[in-house]
């Protein structure tokens, strides 16, 4: 039974690398917002921060490049259902960016709300 746990929580890992690999390769927005999120890390960890507005940034930082796995995710299963031009397919495409400008957004609040609150 711990074999078998353990050989699953390996294929876990193996499949989120690949698919982290298949991103980066793949993602012009995903390098980029990987480079925020490695300043604005690098920022909290350098500034003299609480350890709760350390952790809120750290949080945050990484929330960002993970919407951008949902949406790249949201991206290519609408490129597989259809290549066609449709209202539904824009919608859901469009929703997925929405959610990474939002996560950013509250990124930058935060960072406002830290640095001049």
């Amino acid at each position: 039974m711990i074999r078998a746990e353990l050989e699953r929580l390996w294929n876990t890992c193996r499949w989120s690398w690949e698919g982290w690999c298949t991103a980066w390769k793949t993602e012009k927005s995903l390098r980029q917002w990987t480079i925020v999120c490695l300043l604005s890390c690098a920022l909290a960890l350098i500034l003299d921060l609480s350890r709760g507005e350390r952790a809120l940034m750290l949080a945050l930082s990484v929330l960002v490049v993970a919407s951008e796995l949902i949406n790249t995710a949201i991206e290519r299963t609408v490129d597989l259902v259809t290549k066609e031009t449709q209202p539904l397919a824009k919608q859901a495409k469009d929703t997925g960016s929405a959610f990474v400008a939002l996560t950013a957004i509250a990124g930058g609040i935060a960072w406002i709300a830290i640095l001049f609150g």
